[in-house]
């Protein structure tokens, strides 16, 4: 099995891996859902207060937690090839390395166009006044560590058809 593991900053574009995994069939799957899930089936606001809570709680003791749960669904596909995303630091693209064909791709935006895209698609998680203290968490996390060391940069600072010609490109590089 070959993973995809999708890493990035919030409003990066992300999401255009997902929607580029559906179109192909690809299962995929973000620890992001998994903390959103958490936190209605707790029935707590899906404000960014309570999504950082629940995210610290379900990292866990060693920032893997939800990477495990994540990657232990991913495994159980029968499919040849994932996508995963959300990690956030080196020692989790490690522990899915450790189980699988691993190839990491980076969504690249400039800060303005992610702040701006945080304002446009309105999650209950998004809000324009926590962006700093999201990003900074996202850094506190390690995640540029898998951003500066990933095998595949796709720049996302122009059309979504571009980002996915060029995601298809990645992953078609790697499927040998």
């Amino acid at each position: 099995m070959k993973v995809f593991v999708i890493v990035g900053m919030p409003a990066s574009g992300k999401n255009i891996a997902r929607d580029y995994a559906h179109l192909k069939g690809y299962p995929y799957f973000a620890t992001g859902d998994i903390v959103r899930a958490e936190v209605r089936r707790r029935g707590l606001p899906a404000d960014p207060q309570s999504t950082a809570r629940v995210s610290d709680e379900l990292r866990g003791y060693d920032g893997m937690g939800v990477t495990r749960l994540a990657l232990k669904t991913a495994l159980a596909e029968e499919s040849p090839l994932v996508f995963l995303e959300g990690m956030r630091s080196w020692p989790e693209i490690g522990l899915i390395a450790g189980q699988a064909e691993c190839r990491v791709v980076a969504f690249l935006a400039p800060r303005a166009t992610r702040k701006q895209r945080i304002l446009s698609r309105g999650r209950a998680d998004d809000a324009p006044d926590a962006f700093d203290g999201r990003d900074q968490r996202e850094i506190s996390y390690g995640t540029a560590v898998p951003i500066a060391l990933a095998d595949e940069y796709i720049l996302n600072s122009g059309t979504m058809e571009d980002a996915l010609a060029a995601l298809d490109a990645a992953v078609q590089r790697h499927l040998v």
